[in-house]
């Protein structure tokens, strides 16, 4: 978790290290029952999150700079054209200034990834070339999944060819309201199947299940399917990753590796916007899944605006908050 502690330097570019993928259970509907989520409990758990920040500058600094190594840097506007995305592109390569990683004493820091819809993977892919870094796109009738199911299947397919290396797919919500366990299941195991070779990221849009018990089962439902990934929110909802959700996602994560010896990851997106969100992340998973989950291969941010903050409070402590301003322009 970010303490006193320093972690290991950030990472440097360069292509992810593989894992082995989630194969997935058979369903398991007595285990899905039997999970239940205590809300007052999460919530006093996470809220001691804060208090367990690291108070040294230098020691916030080296979490910083892991953070943004770990961000899918995102744009998933209407208004998204090839410029704006290799722009995006050329920020995940180059993500901090020289002079500040020189301040900071660090070497070349990428983020994990590019997160784009699936007309932009073309540009993001040749502007990313030779840097390691993979396209992700988002799929499925992203951002609410209720395109035709065919339609559906077929956007992954599509994406995959074009070259995306990760999917980002969204669940249709109404099985998990519905209690429809086996169709949540069957959905996801069929996306999975479709993905082929690319790592899947199952957005369960956590803001429009109604309880934590329903994240929890969801998570739970979409791992047995085979994600590779479980993640919070497509950021379109009104309300996106929370700390309590996060919890509750990162304790079905280990439950499922108890059970099965396998390790999913999780992506926590939408709302996390400043440096001491990153750090509250990342506490969160260091204390709930270990330090393998403060690596890109585990654990990634979804967002478009936190690598921005970041930067700013990087150059706070570099260089003194008098200089901030000058530096960057707002938002």
């Amino acid at each position: 978790m970010p303490s006193e502690e320093t972690p290991s330097p950030a990472r440097t570019a360069g292509p992810q290290p593989a894992q082995d993928r989630n194969a997935g259970l058979p369903l398991d509907t007595g285990w899905v029952a039997a999970t239940r989520v205590n809300r007052p409990a999460a919530e006093r758990h996470v809220a001691g999150l804060a208090a367990r920040r690291p108070a040294d500058p230098a020691t916030e600094a080296v979490w910083l700079l892991r953070a943004v190594g770990l961000i899918d840097l995102t744009t998933l506007s209407g208004d998204d054209t090839p410029g704006r995305v290799r722009r995006l592109c050329a920020k995940a390569r180059n993500p901090l200034r020289a002079d500040l990683r020189a301040a900071l004493g660090a070497g070349r820091v990428t983020t994990a990834a590019v997160c784009v819809y699936h007309e932009m993977i073309a540009p993001a892919r040749a502007a990313l070339e030779g840097s390691g870094l993979p396209v992700a796109a988002v799929s499925t009738g992203f951002p609410a999944g209720l395109s035709p199911f065919s339609t559906r299947l077929a956007e992954i397919e599509a994406s995959v060819a074009a070259g995306a290396a990760e999917i980002d797919i969204v669940i249709s919500r109404r099985h998990v309201l519905l209690g429809d366990w086996q169709a949540l299941y069957d959905e996801i195991a069929t996306f999975r199947a479709a993905c082929g070779p690319a790592h899947m990221k199952a957005i369960l849009a956590t803001g429009e299940l109604g309880t934590l018990t329903n994240v929890a089962r969801a998570s739970l439902v979409a791992m047995m399917a085979g994600a590779d990934f479980i993640k919070t929110s497509t950021g379109k909802e009104p309300v996106n990753a929370t700390l309590p959700v996060g919890l509750t996602m990162c304790r079905m994560i280990r439950a499922y590796r108890e059970a099965t010896g396998i390790d999913v990851g999780f992506k926590p997106a939408g709302g996390i916007s400043t440096a001491t969100d990153a750090l509250d992340w990342l506490g969160l998973v260091g204390e709930e899944l270990g330090p393998r989950w403060q690596e890109p291969a585990l654990f990634r941010f979804g967002a478009s605006s936190l690598l921005g903050a970041i930067e700013r409070r990087l150059d706070e402590i570099a260089f003194g908050a008098g200089n901030t301003p000058r530096r960057h322009a707002p938002g």
